[in-house]
C-alpha cells in the first residue's frame, strides 16, 4: 500500500516524494460528513499524506494511518478570499513588511481561509511598491497562504471613490504601467479599475502581463460596461458598492454584469455593504459567476486609512464605510440563513468559484483525489472546529 501510494503522490498528485514509503505518514479523518464541492458524503473519510488528498469515501483506511474522528461534523473545501487588507491590527499598506503577511495568513487560518489576494487600497506608489516588496519577501522566507496581491486604485474614477483618498486617483498612463507590472510580476494577480477612464492600449497592457482586470469604483453606464469584457475586463469588484446604480433607466454596471456572461463578481456578504435582498437577486441572475469576498480591514490608527470598527463594520474617522469585519465563513452562513442561497452554493462561493477565478480550482475548491489537503471540520451550524492544513 505504501509503495503504491508513494509512486501515487509522486505521478498523480504531482508530489515529489523523497523519503522511505514505508514511513509514509498518512491521516484519515474519519467518520465525517463530507461535502467535496460537488456532492455530500455520509460517514466518510478522507485520506492524506505530503499535503495531498489521497482518497475521499467510504472504503478501506490504509494501515497504519493517524486516525481523526470527525464524530459526525463536516468536512468542507477550505476557502479562499480575494480581497482583504489586512488583520490583527496589521494592515498592509500601513504596515508594508512581511511580518503583516505573517499576521494575515495566521489569522485567515483562525478563520478557514487557506490562501488569499492580500490587498491595498489607492495609495502613493512608493507605498505600493514596497507592499510589493513585502509580498516577495514572505515568500522568499518560505512564507504561504499568500496568492498575491490585489492592487484596488489609484486608477479610479472619482466620482465613485468610497473611502479611497482622492489626491493619489488617476488615469494611468503607459509608462507608469510599465514599470508598475515589471516591479510586481508574478505578484500582482487582479487589478481593479474604472475601465471607462482607461485607454484600450493601458487597458492591454495589463492583461498582456496575465492581470486579472477587475472593473470597479466605476461609474460607466449600461451601454459602455456592455463592452468591458470585449476590452479584456473579466470580473466586477464588489458588486453594488462604489459604482453606477442599478437604475430603472440605465441600469449601469451592475445590469451589465447581469447581462454579460463573461462577466464574474465578488460581493460582500454582510448584510451592510449590500443587503441580503440585493444578495438574493444578484445569485438568481448571476449563479455560478458570483463569489463571496470580505473586503475586511483591521483597526488602524496611522497611515492615510485609519480604520475604525464601527460595531460589525469599519469606517473611517468620517464616518465613510471602509471595511467588513466578517470572517469569510461568517459569509457563507449569512448567503444560507440570510439570502436563501443553498448551502452547497454558498460553500462553493467561497471556495470553487475563487478557486476558478485565479486559475488554482486543480488545486483549491473541492476535496478531491491529487488535491490539497486543506479542509475545514466545522459543525453543522457552520461554526469552525479547525482549519486543516
Amino acid at each position: 500500500m505504501c509503495n503504491y501510494l508513494a509512486g501515487y503522490l509522486t505521478i498523480v498528485c504531482k508530489v515529489p516524494v523523497s523519503f522511505e514509503p514505508e514511513i509514509l505518514f498518512m491521516t484519515a479523518y474519519t467518520n465525517a460528513r463530507i461535502f467535496t464541492g460537488k456532492e455530500w458524503i455520509e460517514n466518510g473519510t478522507v485520506v492524506c499524506a505530503a499535503g495531498r488528498i489521497v482518497s475521499v469515501g467510504t472504503g478501506v483506511i490504509p494501515p497504519n494511518s493517524e486516525l481523526l474522528d470527525c464524530k459526525g461534523k463536516w468536512l468542507i473545501p477550505a476557502l479562499l478570499d480575494l480581497q482583504i487588507y489586512g488583520l490583527g491590527g496589521k494592515l498592509l499598506s500601513a504596515y508594508p513588511e512581511a511580518d503583516s503577511l505573517r499576521v494575515l495568513a495566521a489569522e485567515n487560518k483562525k478563520a478557514g481561509v487557506v490562501s488569499c489576494l492580500a490587498t491595498i487600497a489607492t495609495q502613493p506608489l512608493d507605498v505600493i511598491y514596497k507592499s510589493i516588496k513585502a509580498i516577495k519577501d514572505y515568500w522568499e522566507e518560505g512564507g504561504t497562504g499568500i496568492l498575491g496581491m490585489h492592487l484596488e486604485g489609484p486608477f479610479l474614477n472619482p466620482v465613485k471613490r468610497g473611502a479611497h483618498k482622492s489626491e493619489w486617483i488617476h488615469s494611468p498612463g503607459e509608462k507608469e504601467v510599465a514599470d508598475l507590472l515589471e516591479a510586481g510580476r508574478d505578484i500582482i494577480k487582479v487589478v481593479t479599475v474604472a475601465p471607462e477612464l482607461c485607454p484600450p492600449s493601458i487597458l492591454r497592457q495589463f492583461t498582456d502581463a496575465g492581470i486579472r482586470l477587475s472593473a470597479g469604483h466605476c461609474n460607466a453606464g449600461y451601454e459602455t460596461a456592455m463592452r468591458f469584457s470585449g476590452l479584456g475586463i473579466k470580473l466586477v469588484t464588489h458588486l453594488f458598492n462604489a459604482m453606477s446604480p442599478l437604475h430603472h433607466r440605465d441600469t449601469g454596471l451592475p445590469g451589465a454584469v447581469f447581462q454579460d456572461n463573461h462577466l464574474r463578481a465578488s460581493i460582500i456578504p454582510d448584510g451592510i455593504h449590500v443587503s441580503f435582498s440585493a444578495l438574493a437577486i444578484a445569485k438568481k441572475q448571476m449563479g455560478e459567476r458570483l463569489f463571496y469576498i470580505t473586503d475586511s480591514v483591521t483597526e488602524t490608527n496611522i497611515g492615510p486609512y485609519q480604520h475604525q470598527l464601527n460595531n460589525d463594520h469599519y469606517c473611517t474617522k468620517d464616518g465613510t464605510l471602509s471595511g467588513s469585519a466578517i470572517t469569510l465563513l461568517q459569509g457563507v452562513k449569512n448567503g444560507v440563513e440570510k439570502a436563501g442561497i443553498s448551502l452547497e452554493e454558498s460553500i462553493r462561493m467561497a471556495s470553487l468559484y475563487p478557486a476558478q477565478v485565479m486559475a488554482i480550482d486543480r488545486e483549491f475548491g473541492t476535496i478531491e483525489e491529487g488535491k490539497s489537503s486543506a479542509m475545514l471540520l466545522v459543525t453543522n451550524q457552520l461554526e469552525l472546529v479547525s482549519s486543516e492544513w
